[in-house]
């Protein structure tokens, strides 16, 4: 595991909302929106897996509190269609129709709300990625590991995949450095206008969003 995301432990807010309240607040409302959402998310699951020659649920190892790796749950929205050398064909080629509706209405995300309850996500927090961009990550950008990473965050109400990567990475370092109900509810209101707009799904020129390659960098200062 990269060093700058061994060492963030000090970065960590330690506000009594950020070490008990978070917690409380992920229990009281994910735990009800499980059950409410539970007939749609089986009926999502079973379109998905009717398309998808059974497969409906999509796992995933994710890179979670301080970067230890948990198991992210999501509806299964792109097939496994390859080409004749075996090889998966692009994303684009690879998500139909259904998948798209899925996202662009969230509904892929619902099994998440089990990894809330279980502990791996908050509902609030910077979204969890791929493992292999742990050592791309520059020190500062490793510092949204210092919180839970969440179902929706800061990033994702100001702009979601329509924003560059180091847009995404300054906005969860704020929210990191800035941390609160205040402005977690303030964010999960944000998050309900932006599902119903559909808005930020996909970056430009993109079927979803384009890897992380790592931030160039920085000019030498004069």
């Amino acid at each position: 595991m990269p060093a700058a995301i061994l060492h963030s432990s000090f970065l960590i807010p330690h506000s009594f909302y950020a070490r008990h309240g978070k917690r409380l607040l992920d229990l009281a409302l994910a735990g009800p929106l499980l059950l409410l959402t539970l007939p749609l998310l089986v009926g999502a699951a079973a379109l998905t897996a009717s398309q998808n020659r059974g497969r409906w649920l999509f796992r995933q190892a994710r890179p979670g509190w301080h970067g230890r790796l948990f198991m992210l749950y999501k509806l299964q929205t792109m097939t496994n269609a390859r080409d004749a050398d075996g090889q998966l064909l692009p994303d684009a080629q690879r998500l139909p129709p259904l998948g798209r509706w899925l996202r662009a209405t969230s509904l892929d995300e619902l099994p998440q709300l089990w990894n809330i309850v279980r502990g791996d996500l908050s509902l609030v927090g910077p979204r969890p990625l791929l493992p292999e961009y742990l050592p791309l990550y520059s020190p500062a950008q490793a510092r949204r590991h210092a919180v839970r990473p969440g179902l929706t965050g800061w990033a994702q109400v100001n702009g979601r995949n329509a924003i560059s990567w180091e847009e995404k990475f300054a906005f969860d370092v704020w929210y990191v450095d800035h941390l609160s109900l205040r402005l977690d509810l303030l964010i999960l209101w944000r998050t309900a206008g932006r599902v119903l707009g559909a808005r930020g799904i996909t970056a430009p020129g993109e079927a979803t969003t384009a890897a992380f390659r790592g931030s160039p960098p920085l000019p030498p200062s004069s």
